[in-house]
């Protein structure tokens, strides 16, 4: 039996992001679960090229709310040719009802829970409509292809060593995903993915490298002798504990994702991390203690929140020059579906469109409290322009003249988001586009 495994994009017209694009690791796994009698291809659009002629008996789909329409498109031509249709993923998870009407069966939550059930069911005619991920982990080591999941610009390799996350955000969506709350795989399993891929670049993609922080603590310790070089994402309550960041920047770490998301004390206390509450001040501190011990910082910036006004975005660049980080990541605040934040602004009558394509972090979608729609958008463009300036560039690089790697990273990391700009150029013309931006 041939198993066809697709990572969607958001539409054909975004297909030009392939040196930036993050390996569809979840797909990987599923494949490395598959017994060995199953052929299964993995086609990550954005990198490779969907063929909906291609010979196949099932097909799964994994998909997020901003891919789900391209990912009904796909269904349905597939469905067309007679070809039985899985979905799974974040949307999947939170929508289920809609995905359904798209799919032959879906998976609520984790895929590898039920990843063999499901090929069993399917070869035995009996495939259900709903298959649900119980929670329980296998701890059994799952084989990765390492030459098809270290494609891209940065070859690095992308693990998953911890689900879930501590913090109840109002925007975020993994507390709906990860009801069981935190897990982790065997740090064993993670030093034996390293030393098989050969690589000495590791990308952590965990929500929070450190949610267990004596988890981390024995990863770090036990990651160390490998003498990789890794990222990932972290809180700033990284800096609180000296320990873990000496035990961080020992093991090899060089890059951390920090989720800052606003310089507005009001709003951080009130939506934001509300399981641990940082001032701006302490946040400058934690990002000077970091950047001293020789992790380059790269704060999450999110836009859009109710206490932001217009002056929100030129108060952010001056804060994240003025700290000379390495480089940062502007977003729009998104109102995923089925989540507190969606719910409340669905009953407000604030919702611009429900097109799950949009809803990627790069449009606005509802109406702000203290400017237009329009206004966040063309700020948040202009606030990443500004960012990465040349003389924004130039400034910030004086923090790293006297750490060659550091600086020379900071020139690769900086040059390579200021070619993403240009990429996005296309998308950024087409706001006119956009009717719903204008009410």
């Amino acid at each position: 039996m041939k198993i066809l495994l697709i990572s969607p994009v958001i539409d054909l017209q975004s297909i030009d992001t392939k040196p930036l694009l993050i390996p569809a690791l979840g797909l990987y796994i599923l494949k490395g679960m598959t017994p060995s009698e199953h052929e299964v291809e993995i086609v990550q659009e954005g990198y490779d090229t969907l063929d909906l002629d291609e010979k196949c008996d099932l097909v799964g789909i994994s998909c997020m709310t901003s891919t789900a329409p391209r990912a009904y498109e796909i269904a349905k031509g597939f469905k067309e040719r007679g070809k039985a249709v899985i979905m799974g993923g974040v949307h999947p998870t939170i929508m289920p009802e809609e995905v359904l009407q798209h799919a032959d069966s879906i998976v609520i939550g984790e895929a590898e829970e039920v990843w063999n059930k499901i090929i069993d069911d399917f070869q035995q005619g009996k495939l259900k409509k709903i298959y649900q991920g119980s929670g329980k982990k296998n701890n059994t080591f799952v084989p990765l292809d390492y030459k098809g999941i270290r494609r891209g610009f940065s070859k690095q390799l992308p693990i998953l060593t911890t689900r879930g996350c501590f913090y109840k955000c109002d925007f975020c969506s993994v507390k709906n995903i990860f009801v069981e709350g935190v897990s982790h795989i065997p740090i064993s399993h993670v030093v034996r993915y390293i030393k098989e891929s050969k690589t000495k670049f590791v990308t952590f993609l965990d929500d929070n490298i450190i949610c267990d922080v004596e988890y981390a603590k024995d990863l770090f310790r036990a990651i160390k002798p490998l003498k990789i070089i890794w990222s990932s994402q972290a809180p700033i309550s990284i800096a609180d504990d000296p320990e873990l960041l000496q035990l961080a920047v020992e093991s090899g770490c060089k890059f951390l994702c920090i989720g800052v998301e606003s310089i507005d004390d009001s709003q951080r206390q009130t939506m934001i991390k509300q399981a641990e509450f940082n001032s701006i001040s302490d946040i400058e501190k934690a990002i000077k203690k970091i950047g001293k011990s020789g992790i380059l910082v790269h704060p999450f910036i999110m836009f859009g929140f109710d206490t932001d006004t217009k002056e929100i975005f030129s108060k952010t660049i001056k804060f994240l020059v003025r700290n000379k980080v390495c480089s940062a990541s502007f977003n729009i605040l998104t109102p995923y579906p089925n989540i507190k934040l969606f719910n409340e602004m669905k009953e407000g009558n604030r919702l611009l469109t429900t097109d799950w394509k949009y809803y990627c972090h790069n449009i606005t979608v509802f109406r702000p409290k203290n400017m237009t729609a329009y206004e966040l958008q063309e700020g948040t463009v202009k606030a990443k322009k500004q960012f990465y300036s040349l003389g924004s560039i130039i400034a910030r690089s004086t923090a790293y003249l006297g750490q060659p790697i550091n600086f020379l990273l900071f020139l690769i990391i900086n040059l390579a988001y200021k070619w993403q700009i240009v990429k996005e150029k296309k998308w950024n013309t087409r706001l006119e586009m956009f009717e719903f931006l204008k009410r």
